[in-house]
């Protein structure tokens, strides 16, 4: 049987829509899951997932939506342990958002000092 059109015309596999209650397992899962890992969920390549964002831009929001709630969950148990009095966990934070850094100088005397500069 011969082949009717061009190259790309018709044919091959139908583009991967996500309905809303995949869209919200999405959301949900973004806080656990990388786009590989969500790709495999949902039995699908990492490309198709990508192409399924740029069409559909409401998964793309939901995969960031449900990155940044995990995000603000977490730094906001961070916040609350560094003020609880967690010493880890104010340096981690003063760290990574107060531009904090830690230098290590050795003394003449052979006695190691720790510097904080921010």
């Amino acid at each position: 049987m011969a082949k009717i059109g061009n190259q790309g015309d018709g044919g091959g596999r139908p583009p991967v829509v996500f309905d809303e209650a995949q869209t919200a397992q999405v959301e949900a899962l973004a806080a656990v899951l990388s786009k590989g890992q969500m790709a495999d969920y949902f039995n699908i390549s990492e490309t198709t997932l990508r192409e399924v964002e740029s069409r559909q831009p409401e998964v793309s929001d939901a995969y960031k939506r449900g990155k940044a709630k995990a995000v603000g969950n977490v730094a906001k148990n961070l916040i609350q342990q560094a003020q609880n009095g967690n010493i880890t966990a104010a340096i981690f934070y003063l760290k990574t958002q107060a531009g904090w850094k830690e230098t290590q100088t050795v003394e003449h005397d052979g006695q190691m000092v720790v510097k904080w500069q921010n």
